[in-house]
């Protein structure tokens, strides 16, 4: 069993981080394996809609971020974990840039993989950061992880978020649950349930 995390801070040891680690940390020690993924600093091309991942079965653009993430979701992950800061009420636009990506092309290997969002804040966005990356989760049949409260950390300066012992709490909650669900579910075993045809339905005739 693996759960991918990825970390949407540009800063590879900041707060962000920090919530994931006990995530992961927590997933550890329920006998659940762990890679998490930096951002980094570097820009990310957003999908351009060229429709070149459905023809490929991968995006048109080969930058590593991407590819880092499809390797270990191909190679075969049984939950995902987002995180994301705060940046104005949403989060990191460069990390939506990647998730528009990974999802559209890679939605047959993460449909019913138990998914989770965590946001780290100074003060204040949190919840509607937190409600635009479960959306991700929410289109693709992956059934959402909650914790005992909305996965939310408080911290600003880098490391502060250990000082918030609900959140930390939060996020070790949110792995135990995680680890449990995946074995409850058997996330890559037949059975999932039967899907009707899709059907589009635009607005405009």
């Amino acid at each position: 069993m693996k759960v991918l995390l990825i970390n949407g801070s540009p800063r590879p040891n900041g707060n962000t981080r920090l919530a994931l680690e006990e995530v992961a940390k927590t997933l550890n020690a329920e006998g659940v394996d762990t890679e998490i993924i930096n951002l980094g600093k570097q820009a990310v091309q957003g999908c351009i809609a060229c429709g070149w991942c459905g023809r490929e079965g991968k995006c048109t653009f080969r930058d590593d971020l991407y590819y880092q993430v499809m390797r270990a979701v191909k190679d075969g992950i049984d939950g995902l974990v987002v995180g994301s800061p705060v940046y104005y009420g949403g989060p990191n636009g460069s990390l939506c840039a990647l998730l528009d990506r990974v999802f559209y092309s890679l939605g047959a290997y993460l449909q019913f993989k138990p998914g989770a969002s965590v946001v780290v804040c100074r003060r204040g966005g949190a919840s509607a950061a937190f409600d635009r990356l479960n959306k991700y989760f929410t289109i693709l049949n992956m059934p959402l992880v909650s914790s005992q409260y909305w996965n939310m950390v408080y911290g600003q300066t880098p490391g502060q978020a250990a000082a918030d012992e609900e959140g930390m709490q939060t996020m070790r909650a949110l792995g135990r649950n995680m680890a449990w669900m995946i074995k409850k579910l058997n996330v890559n075993e037949e059975g999932h349930p039967e899907q009707e045809p899709h059907v589009w339905t635009n607005f405009v005739r």
